[in-house]
C-alpha cells in the first residue's frame, strides 16, 4: 500500500470527509510532507471504491459546488488496521536493527 493510500485511509477512517477535507488531513497527518493534487487524490479514492474499502457516504452543494463525502467500509477499516500493524511491524524490527549498529563516524 502506498504511503498517500495509506494516509487517505487514516484520514477517512477518523470520519467521512469530501476531497479537500481529505487532503488537508492528509497534509496534517504527514506534517505537511504530503500535498495531494486532485488527480492524485481523486485517483486514490477511486482505487479504495474499486476494491470496496471506501464508498461515497452523501453528496452536498455547498455554495453552489457538489461536495462527494467517502467513508471506509468495514473491510476498509480491515486493511489500514492491517497496514498499521505491518508497519509498527517493520519500524520494531529497524529500530532494532538500528540500535546494534555501531556508530558511525570519527575513528
Amino acid at each position: 500500500m502506498s504511503e498517500q493510500t495509506y494516509l487517505v485511509m487514516l484520514a477517512l477512517a477518523e470520519q467521512p470527509r469530501h476531497g479537500y477535507a481529505v487532503a488537508h488531513e492528509v497534509k496534517v497527518l504527514s506534517d505537511g510532507r504530503i500535498t495531494l493534487g486532485a488527480g492524485t487524490l481523486y485517483g486514490v479514492l477511486d482505487r479504495l471504491v474499486e476494491r470496496g474499502w471506501a464508498l461515497m457516504s452523501d453528496e452536498v452543494v455547498v455554495d453552489g459546488r457538489l461536495r462527494r463525502y467517502y467513508r471506509l467500509t468495514d473491510d476498509g477499516m480491515t486493511q489500514v488496521a492491517a497496514e498499521t500493524e505491518r508497519l509498527r511491524a517493520l519500524a520494531t524490527r529497524a529500530r532494532r536493527i538500528l540500535a546494534a549498529r555501531p556508530a558511525l563516524g570519527g575513528a
